[in-house]
């Protein structure tokens, strides 16, 4: 892998840090949404609402006690490590950026998880 194609993937990756700790911010903090259900509407198919996440995806295996609430942080702290040695590996720029969002996505759920004991989930699309 090229200097470039590192530098663009771990770019990516902070940028996608940083975001989301931004807008988890705004939500929890200027916007005052800050407990769950509270929402708002941003479009008719899309609301910014305050979800304190104990879980994975979609709030599955849900940690309900320090040793689980760690046991994720190792679990996605592993995920992350290999999401890394893969955008290492990888010569196409496009999936070396694609792997950089979502190593910094992981990276964001396990600042929030070691903070807050949960991920904040503020993205809500639905339809109808």
């Amino acid at each position: 892998m090229t200097r470039a194609l590192r530098s663009a993937g771990f770019g990516a990756a902070l940028a996608v840090l940083i975001a989301d700790q931004l807008v988890k911010w705004i939500v929890t903090g200027p916007l005052r949404l800050d407990y769950d259900g509270a929402l708002r509407e941003i479009l008719p198919i899309f609301n910014l609402r305050f979800v304190a996440n104990i879980g994975v995806s979609l709030g599955l295996l849900q940690a309900n006690s320090a040793a689980s609430r760690w046991a994720l942080v190792v679990l996605t702290a592993v995920i992350a490590i290999g999401v890394t040695v893969w955008m290492l590996r990888e010569t196409k720029r496009a999936d070396v950026i694609a792997l950089g969002f979502v190593l910094g996505g992981a990276l964001g759920n396990i600042l929030d998880r070691v903070r807050l004991g949960f991920v904040v989930d503020y993205a809500d699309l639905h339809f109808g």
